[in-house]
């Protein structure tokens, strides 16, 4: 018999040393409990035999019921190719192997029955299978109760070492026959009685073995639930301990420096998402519990004022404010940005990045120490151990999901006390991924744009209009106007032909020979990117070649075009982003995207959202049902720790809701899962996150 938590699976029937080092090292499959958890990534409908007959061009998999007529065998060496005939009673179809000859012929036969699995193809009329599963009537147990059967993903080194999915398959039919017992519960009873769920063991066995689909909806079901109401059970026990526990500062007054400001500086009149905002904002820094909170707001909509008025707030309660960003030119610009806007009046501004000189740094350093500078924006460097506040209340993190938790952590150690935290992104969040990764935040959105602001014209273009795109550009420099050209690579590739920046430069300066031109790429170093973007900024250059290293930071009121060649090579979300570096101005300003005329569907839906709309929730909600969320696992982006199996949040919005609402009631019951029947879920979450750093205090 097998016991479910043994780390030994060699010796399971059927995987061995050498198999047991390729699920390791392939799959990340230690344990018989992983191997339980590997479900199928699709299922074909076995419930049907088809007659060779009856085969037509597009029908997919077929099961056949028949006899061997002959084998026949071609070629020599690596070009070996064994053909048999296969017959049933309505006719006959050609099944072809390339690998595994030897093996093929000592183990079917002539005139023994068997059960042929696979994708018929047609040629020179007539049919064929290549590679088929293949098995004898009698030994087709493991197929007997079952309609579907699941298919497992592989890799090349396993499949060539004889572990492909229907090996799988075996192995896992061998360890649910043989597990000493049922797999444990991982929910409380009343839970799996009161939602009308599927008991574990049965969804776990009806995953990899559905007798039909109505019970593997049922499996399925039961496993999304668990898997998402654990995250969002997680998350929301953090956040409600947090809000009970965590002491935050209390700003508890508004004085000169933000009325100054206010009165004085304010570019412009705030918005009425800019005005909720601060709002939502003040409630929480002056409740006396730290502040977490998640700002989106799409490029331009006025996050930074937001930020900035803020810090303001802590400012004249007695605190210091930081403002973090991933990279020297996001930095950079956020410091011009600050700077500007505090243009005459007493707050002091700093900028710490890798590249400060030492003797800048020391002078920044102290003046952080005695109090006397108030803001300090900077990338990874203020994460250095040198770097110490005298009274730090606010820490504003731009682009989280750039920066890795550990690394975030460290911010907290800056003073006795955790400040309050403000996330901003650019990048819109659908509703469902930002339940998933920001969960414990609350959640702020600023969905106006400010006044005076033109939504941006989005076309797109096939090659043979480039003609036309380079008159435009004429056109816009000789009323003044700026020209951003973002290509996908640095210089041409063997494997990809999308256009490259290397090749694009040489053309526009053979094009444009009176223009002034730029570059700005990846392998530029800071100062040389710094000097390209001042020149740009400066307007001393028309024409900015780039890549997507201008995706975030940069603000040039008077660019007014975008292109993006080779638009294909690029998701809906980046897209958006890098169409956010124009429009900043008063100028009606133009987003065109250039790609070859053969596209595939998927990327022909993504030209369609980008010139149908500038509104970036509807793109990222686009985004994410065309790519699916991604990996959500790892410190890099979101601390949870496990891996989605079963959901998908790009299609069990509705699901993730109600769990949501269901964990938020079970806490406000039983907060800190005290009670007898909730001790299953204690275990379960301690079991998830022993492998995980405690990142109560961290968003």
């Amino acid at each position: 018999m097998i016991e479910l938590n043994s780390s030994d699976i060699q010796f399971v029937p059927g995987i061995g040393p050498k198999r047991a080092e390729l699920l390791h090292t392939e799959l990340q499959v230690k344990t018989i409990e992983d191997l339980l958890y590997y479900f199928p990534y699709k299922y074909i409908d076995r419930s049907r035999f088809y007659a060779i007959a009856e085969l037509q061009s597009d029908v997919g998999y077929v099961q056949l019921k028949g006899k061997i007529i002959r084998f026949d065998k071609q070629g020599e060496g690596r070009n070996q190719r064994l053909t048999a005939r296969f017959s049933d009673d309505t006719g006959t179809i050609e099944l072809i192997w390339f690998q595994g000859i030897q093996y093929v012929q000592k183990q079917y036969k002539t005139d023994n029955l068997y059960v042929v699995f696979g994708k018929p193809a047609l040629f020179n009329g007539r049919f064929s299978i290549v590679h088929p599963d293949i098995e004898p009537i009698e030994q087709n147990a493991l197929q007997a109760n079952m309609v579907l059967q699941g298919y497992y993903g592989t890799t090349e080194k396993m499949k060539s070492n004889f572990l492909n999915s229907k090996v799988i398959q075996k192995i896992i039919f061998t360890v649910i026959r043989s597990l000493a017992a049922p797999m444990p519960e991982t929910l409380p009873a009343y839970m799996v009685q009161k939602f009308n769920l599927m008991p574990l063991h049965d969804a776990v066995s009806t995953m990899h073995f559905p007798a039909n689909t109505q019970r593997l909806a049922k499996a399925q079901q039961r496993l999304k639930f668990e898997e998402l109401f654990y995250i969002q059970l997680s998350l929301l026990r953090i956040a409600k301990q947090r809000a009970v526990s965590s002491k935050g500062y209390i700003f508890g007054q508004v004085g000169a420096f933000f009325n100054q400001f206010f009165h004085e500086c304010l570019p412009f009149e705030l918005t009425n998402a800019q005005k909720k905002v601060i709002r939502e904002i003040r409630a929480d820094v002056g409740s006396g519990h730290q502040m977490n909170r998640l700002l989106q707001g799409d490029v331009g909509s006025g996050k930074t004022l937001v930020a900035l008025m803020v810090m303001l707030i802590g400012l004249d309660n007695g605190f210091q404010a930081c403002l973090m960003a991933p990279t020297e030119i996001l930095a950079k610009q956020h410091y011009d940005t600050l700077t500007q806007f505090l243009k005459g009046t007493d707050v002091t501004v700093g900028l710490l990045t890798g590249s400060t000189r030492k003797a800048d740094r020391v002078i920044l350093h102290e003046q952080l120490r005695a109090g006397t500078l108030h803001i300090l924006v900077g990338t990874h460097a203020l994460l250095e151990d040198e770097v110490q506040f005298a009274n730090l209340g606010l820490v504003v993190i731009d682009e989280q999901h750039r920066f890795g938790v550990a690394q975030r952590a460290k911010m907290w150690l800056k003073n006795e006390q955790a400040p309050h935290i403000l996330v901003m992104t650019a990048t819109p969040i659908p509703r469902t991924l930002a339940m998933t990764l920001y969960g414990d935040l609350e959640v702020s959105v600023i969905d106006e744009l400010p006044p005076g602001r033109k939504p941006i014209q989005t076309v797109h273009y096939y090659e043979k209009r480039r003609g036309a795109v380079y008159r435009f550009i004429e056109k816009e420099i000789a009323a003044g106007r700026q020209i951003y050209i973002v290509y996908p690579l640095i210089e041409e590739s063997e494997k990809m032909d999308f256009q490259n920046l290397t090749d694009g430069l040489n053309a526009l300066k053979e094009r444009f020979p009176n223009f002034a031109i730029g570059m700005v790429n990846g392998r530029l170093s800071s100062t040389e990117k710094e000097e390209a973007m001042n020149q740009f900024s400066e307007g001393k250059t028309q024409i900015l070649v780039a890549t997507t290293v201008i995706e975030v930071g940069v603000n040039i009121p008077n660019a007014s075009v975008m292109i993006i060649e080779s638009a294909q090579r690029f998701g809906l979300s980046q897209l958006h982003q890098l169409r956010g570096r124009v429009g900043r101005g008063s100028d009606q300003s133009y987003c065109i995207l250039m790609t070859p005329y053969e596209l595939g569907k998927d990327t022909r839906k993504r030209m369609e959202i980008m010139t149908r709309t500038n509104d970036g929730f509807e793109i990222a909600d686009a985004d994410l049902k065309l790519r699916g969320p991604g990996d959500l696992e790892g410190t890099q982006q979101s601390g949870i720790p496990f891996t989605l199996r079963v959901a998908n949040l790009a299609r069990d919005g509705q699901m993730l809701q109600f769990v949501r609402t269901v964990a938020s009631e079970l806490l406000d019951e039983d907060p800190f899962l005290q009670r007898p029947e909730h001790s299953i879920l204690k275990k379960q979450l301690q079991k998830m996150q022993k492998d995980s750093v405690d990142w109560k205090k961290i968003s």
